[in-house]
Parts: C-alpha cells; sequence; structure tokens
C-alpha cells in the first residue's frame, strides 16, 4: 500500500481533534504537512 495525503473529508474528521492555534509565541507547524510527513514515515517502516 503506497503512501497517499489526506482527503478532504479525512481532514475535515481529524481538524477538530487539534489544538487551536496559540495566540502567543512561535507558531506552529503546518498541521497537514505535520500529519502527512507523520503518516508517510510511518507507513515505510
Amino acid at each position: 500500500m503506497g503512501f497517499r495525503e489526506l482527503s478532504d473529508g479525512e481532514w475535515e474528521f481529524i481538524r477538530p481533534l487539534l489544538p487551536p492555534k496559540a495566540r502567543v509565541g512561535r507558531p506552529r507547524a503546518d498541521d497537514g504537512r505535520t500529519i502527512n510527513g507523520t503518516s508517510k514515515t510511518c507507513k515505510q517502516h
């Protein structure tokens, strides 16, 4: 099974589970890139 990025429907399911963006401090890394990268890494091992 190869890697594929999350679909829009999958994102709509995941988005409410993520913490809100911080109002102070350094901006958090892009959630989409982070989750897709983690998923890709897990599928390679």
